[in-house]
């Protein structure tokens, strides 16, 4: 049995997309899987009992049958930080390493989501280096492409490290830099021992929000075709123009979020014409009832919000790849990108695995 665990320095970076997609493909090449959140600090009490978004998805993706407190073994609720805080004692360590056992009963390989960065976890003695040589684990780092500092991280694990480190997966490349990270970026790394198993680029899709995730995190009501809540937007457009620009204009982009005042049914009407997901009419304003059954019929749902139409964009765009990773388009996506661009030979060889 092998356990890999999945590093990041920072939030949102593509770890449970990564987790998905390489448990996936190694259950296509004949291996049994077993997955685990060694540490969550993203838990909460869900009908009494201590929950973990991420791991509960993967639980239901790969039809796991361990136990949710064996998949996500340390839960780290306010509940539990304050408890700690204020003096309690328990043996986190032990706890772990007995639902590690569990779990990779059987099992060729366990995935392990980690924390983001080296120190969540700390307080309960359980950062990311202490859950990998817990665990005995080799580790697969995972970096988001914000600029071509990005190396910073890669180097950093290397000297932590050493030998465990795997490789790196540098994610979210806009495709005009996707060349010279290949040709410069990756060999420079190459130099200072460290592999890179993927480039892969940026996607709308996976950066995409549902409508369902888009009317809660603006507080708006569904007025119709609820069925459609998971269908995932991969733009913003704002209808402020003249009618007579407006249909070219919404032409111009596919999947959208419109954002417009629900008093300009004009826009609404030209907006329902193209390639949209949903319209948020914005001020807290009904619709006209002849544009509200004209979506109907096309199944767009229209999203009532109290916000000005600046601010839900505003809001909006903050949500944009930083949603989490669990929809199924989303699943298959990634699923194709790391056959395209994954090199599994490097990582099976490391692990020590073969077909």
């Amino acid at each position: 049995m092998k356990a890999l665990y999945i590093a990041s320095r920072e939030t949102f970076s593509g770890k449970s997309a990564l987790c998905a997609g390489l448990g996936h493909r190694l259950i296509d090449d004949g291996f049994s899987i077993g997955y685990m959140k060694p540490v969550s600090t993203t838990a909460k009490y869900v009908r009494g009992a201590v929950v973990d978004e991420d791991a509960e998805f993967m639980r239901q993706a790969f039809a796991l049958r361990e136990a949710s407190d064996d998949i996500t073994p340390v839960g780290l609720t306010i509940r539990h930080v304050e408890q700690i805080l204020t003096g309690e004692q328990v043996d986190y360590a032990t706890r772990l390493r007995d639902a590690f056992g569990r779990v990779s009963k059987n099992k060729d390989v366990v995935i392990l989501e980690g924390t983001s960065g080296i120190s969540e976890g700390s307080i309960v003695g359980l950062p990311a280096m202490e859950v990998i040589h817990l665990l005995e684990a080799q580790v697969v780092l995972i970096s988001r492409y914000e600029n071509d500092l990005v190396v910073d991280g890669p180097l950093a694990w290397k000297k932590m490290l050493d030998d465990r480190l795997i490789g790196v997966v540098i994610n979210a490349v806009p495709h005009g830099r996707i060349s010279f990270v290949e040709e410069s970026m990756v060999p420079f790394l190459k130099r200072r021992g460290i592999a890179t198993l993927a480039v892969l680029p940026q996607d709308r899709v996976l950066l995409s929000i549902s409508v369902g995730e888009l009317a809660e995190a603006l507080g708006g009501e569904i007025l119709n075709s609820p069925e459609r809540k998971d269908e995932l937007v991969e733009n913003l457009m704002v209808g402020a123009m003249s009618v007579d620009s407006a249909l070219s204009y919404f032409r111009r982009k596919p999947n959208k979020a419109v954002f417009t005042g629900g008093d300009r049914p004009d826009i609404q009407l030209a907006a329902l014409e193209t390639s949209t997901k949903c319209l948020i009419l914005t001020g807290n304003l009904q619709p006209n009832p002849i544009i509200l059954a004209r979506a109907e019929e096309l199944e767009v749902p229209m999203i009532l919000v109290k916000h000005d139409t600046l601010t839900a964009v505003q809001i909006t765009e903050q949500f944009f790849g930083r949603i989490r990773f669990h929809q199924p388009k989303k699943i298959k996506k990634f699923v194709g990108l790391l056959s395209e661009r994954f090199d599994f030979d490097v990582l099976y060889a490391a692990l020590g695995l073969q077909k």
